[in-house]
């Protein structure tokens, strides 16, 4: 319950976070800007501690056992979540009851995660960064414009990149009969893995479908400040 409250404990800060810096009158922004924050804190917090976990929590294998291939080379030492004792390490001991993988340091998902963490959490951020730029009264329509263009730019990069990480995720899972995924157990299947993990597929697709809808009302007004300027020749 303890891990489950902290995963959960970063939607009231973004929500606070939202209210206080986007005005009442631009809900799609608050929106966009709530769920952003909360990917930005789920990225570098959460998942960050399961980086710190897989690079410093390890054990040492006995004498005269070794691996072929070992995580960074080295041969007597496993590491992963399962061998820490701290609360980032409780954490996933806990989420790697419903996906094995996380309890180890799996080589391909460390590889995702270090992109999510070091890109996508700072992508995010920035992101709520232009949110407020775009929405703040307090900058002119010069400002406001650049921003609006960076803003979906990025956003629709992160958004992409969300969903190729989660396909790589657990394609490979479903591929090989989800060996490593707790699906007999309702909890594990339907609030760890579905909950958890679609809450990335369901609001980065909107973010998209809000992307095309910007970019194409853009290109429909640019087309049109084109054709009066000919008719106007």
């Amino acid at each position: 319950m303890l891990c489950i409250a902290f995963a959960l404990s970063f939607m009231p800060i973004a929500y606070i976070l939202g209210t206080t810096l986007i005005p009442a009158k631009d809900p799609r922004n608050r929106i966009l800007f709530f769920w952003h924050a909360y990917d930005a804190l789920t990225h570098v917090f959460i998942e960050g501690s399961f980086l710190y976990e897989c690079f410093t929590s390890y054990a040492t294998l006995p004498s005269g056992i070794g691996q072929e291939v070992a995580f960074l080379g080295i041969k007597d030492r496993v590491y992963g979540a399962a061998h820490g004792t701290g609360p980032s390490a409780r954490l996933w001991q806990e989420y790697a009851k419903a996906d094995h993988r996380w309890a180890v340091a799996d080589a391909t998902v460390i590889s995702l995660e270090m992109l999510t963490v070091f890109l996508g959490g700072p992508a995010a951020v920035y992101i709520c960064y232009l949110l407020y730029v775009s929405s703040s009264p307090k900058y002119s329509a010069e400002v406001k414009g650049p921003a609006k263009g960076k803003l979906w730019l990025v956003a629709t990069a992160l958004a992409t990149a969300e969903l190729y990480g989660g396909f790589m995720t657990f394609a490979p899972e479903w591929l090989t009969g989800s060996t490593q995924l707790e699906t007999g157990n309702a909890v594990y299947l339907w609030f760890y893995l579905v909950f958890f993990n679609t809450l990335w597929v369901w609001i980065p697709l909107w973010v998209l479908w809000v992307a095309v809808q910007e970019v194409r009302s853009v290109f429909v007004l640019a087309e049109g400040t084109t054709n009066v300027k000919r008719k106007a020749k």
